[in-house]
């Protein structure tokens, strides 16, 4: 859409305000989308969640490629959100369910991958079709973005069902075949098959019958907050530090800096694109040698430190060869930045944390927090920029990068190395742990409080 909406402005007459719609309307509809993801995928499986998503989202690229007019292209832009919102909720899910422990996390970031290959391709797709006619280009970027989606449905005829949703369901023997096309040694498969039956024993035991799952997240009993906490936390943190405007307004924020040519807009969005996909390789590698925690926190400093940068270059310097390299490079830096841990480790995280009764819709809530974030920030990068500077926007995302270093010291759990059924008593523990320190605090002042009266 980054390139796409410079002909759609002008093929469609179109106002700033309905530009600023258009993009980011995309984010708010997907949270319905991804509202309705959780509780879709407890019913009909992860594996034809995605199906459906993959559906929805042909129907609307192709709604928004033969729009003949604004009010079309919204509602193909409204059938796109809800298959994208179906999509960035249930697949790293799936994921993390069907994935060994050893290789979780780096399986886990696929889908972040493919996001960033997806945003390259598109980049690579309007620079490509930027000289056709203003009324065909805009429509052919758009087109493109289907044929990935078509794949799905073959990829369906081959992927399994989540061993962990089939549980479950009492299909058990289904599961255990899962699992052994994904662990040779049969007695670790028998052991991961036991966590499994005794996660999903305790979600389903008399303790909970009476309370659903949405009254259970609305009103969570304190590790289930914790983890609600960190989950919500990160997601938003990864949207409102403005990744998705660089992404969208890109060849705006680099025309700011002083390029003008549609053509060299397009292809130094390339730049950006073919960056944010190579550096996401490096999460892959690492996520689950150095963890999780670690590429966050390298991700998350690096992050703050080119937003401020590329916000003081812009507001120290005119426009000029010197000034278009260096926002270049900040840009680009950026986006490595956040490939490397925040984009990630983001998803990794949401997928593994939560316990397997809530696990879908709790990833749910996660994926419309980042939904919703993402698109107040596409939604209005135009009107802010407007009001205090493209410098001035970038050193307000600097500062919010900056908050997202301290939540991620004080609030993010390292999580490399452990099953999904242990992440869940890990987040337990801690606030029994707790709980114990407070009751022995108690004590102790209890006793001091003796002490001193009998003195």
């Amino acid at each position: 859409m980054s390139g796409a909406v410079i002909f759609i402005k002008e093929d469609l007459n179109i106002s700033e305000v309905q530009v600023e719609f258009l993009v980011g309307i995309l984010s708010i509809i997907s949270l319905f989308g991804s509202l309705g993801g959780g509780r879709t995928s407890d019913i009909i499986g992860r594996k034809w969640t995605m199906a459906l998503a993959a559906v929805v989202f042909q129907m609307g690229g192709l709604t928004m490629t033969l729009a003949p007019s604004y009010a079309i292209l919204m509602i193909g832009r409204f059938l796109a959100g809800i298959g994208i919102g179906f999509g960035v909720m249930i697949s790293p899910i799936y994921i993390a369910e069907i994935s060994p422990n050893l290789n979780r996390g780096s399986l886990t970031t696929f889908p972040e991958i493919f996001i960033n290959v997806g945003i390259m391709l598109g980049y690579v797709s309007n620079y490509a079709f930027s000289g056709l006619s203003v009324h065909t280009s805009w429509r052919v970027m758009l087109a493109v973005g289907i044929l990935p989606s078509v794949f799905i449905g073959f990829a369906l005829f081959v992927i399994p069902e989540s061993p962990r949703w089939l549980v479950m369901q009492n299909r058990v023997d289904e599961a255990r075949s899962v699992l052994l096309k994904t662990n040779d040694d049969e007695k670790e498969v028998e052991e991961r098959l036991a966590e499994i039956q005794q996660a999903a024993g305790f979600s389903n035991s008399d303790k909970y019958e009476e309370k659903p799952v949405w009254r259970e997240l609305l009103f969570p009993p304190p590790p289930l907050r914790r983890m609600l906490i960190t989950g919500l936390g990160i997601q938003c943190f990864q949207q409102i530090s403005g990744i998705d405007a660089i992404v969208y307004y890109s060849p705006e924020i680099l025309q700011a800096a002083g390029i003008e040519d549609n053509s060299k807009l397009l292809a130094a969005t390339v730049a950006v694109g073919l960056t944010k996909t190579i550096f996401i390789l490096v999460a892959i590698i690492l996520i689950d040698k150095l963890g999780r925690k670690p590429l966050l926190m390298i991700s998350t400093i690096g992050m703050t430190v080119c937003l401020f940068c590329m916000g003081a270059t812009l507001a120290l310097f005119g426009k000029g060869s010197f000034v278009i390299a260096l926002a270049i490079l900040f840009v680009c830096g950026n986006v490595a930045f956040f490939s490397v841990g925040l984009g990630p480790v983001c998803w990794v995280l949401t997928s593994e944390i939560f316990p397997l009764r809530v696990r879908a819709q709790a990833s749910a809530l996660g994926a419309v927090a980042n939904r919703v974030c993402s698109g107040l920030v596409a939604m209005s990068f135009l009107s802010v920029s407007e009001a205090i500077s493209v410098a001035g926007t970038f050193f307000l995302f600097s500062a919010i990068s900056a908050l997202a270093v301290a939540f991620a010291i004080t609030l993010v759990p390292e999580t490399k190395g452990k099953s999904l059924e242990q992440i869940e008593m890990m987040f337990q523990n801690e606030y029994e742990i707790q709980e114990k320190e407070m009751e022995l605090g108690d004590v102790e002042q209890l006793v001091q409080n003796k002490t001193d009266l009998t003195n």
